[in-house]
């Protein structure tokens, strides 16, 4: 039997599985409305809380950076309780200008209804700043 803390795992699984294939539009299939996506600090044009159709059009835009079209994020580790799930993740790419950003990550999940509802990213802000922006 599959419990929810389980199956809510294999959503955020599938998650960063289209994360890392560039498919946005799964990622919005896979958030629900009203979903929300926030990312820690205080750098312009990254921090801050992105709704659902903001967030796609972020990762939209990130994709003609990467030489492969998509960043690849996986997870290192996952810790499910109710609807929350805390996620240890790393990610790597090469950007078209040869740099590469490879970043490590906190995300802690709401799912609800077999969908994302809810995301908060911890992570090194400043090299993302550096690595696209500088």
């Amino acid at each position: 039997m599959v419990t929810n803390t389980e199956a809510n795992k294999k959503v955020i699984d599938q998650l960063l599985e289209a994360f890392s294939r560039g498919d946005v539009p799964a990622l919005v299939e896979m958030m629900t409305d009203d979903a929300t996506w926030w990312v820690s600090g205080r750098i312009d044009r990254l921090s801050g809380t992105y709704g659902r159709d903001d967030f796609a059009r972020l990762v939209e835009g990130a994709k003609s950076a990467y030489k492969t079209g998509a960043l690849k994020i996986w997870s290192t580790g996952m810790v499910a309780e109710g609807d929350k799930v805390a996620v240890e993740a790393e990610s790597h790419a090469e950007l078209l200008n040869g740099r590469i950003y490879s970043n490590f990550y906190h995300l802690l999940v709401t799912v609800r209804d077999g969908k994302v509802a809810s995301v908060k990213e911890y992570c090194d802000t400043l090299h993302m700043k550096q690595v696209f922006f500088d």
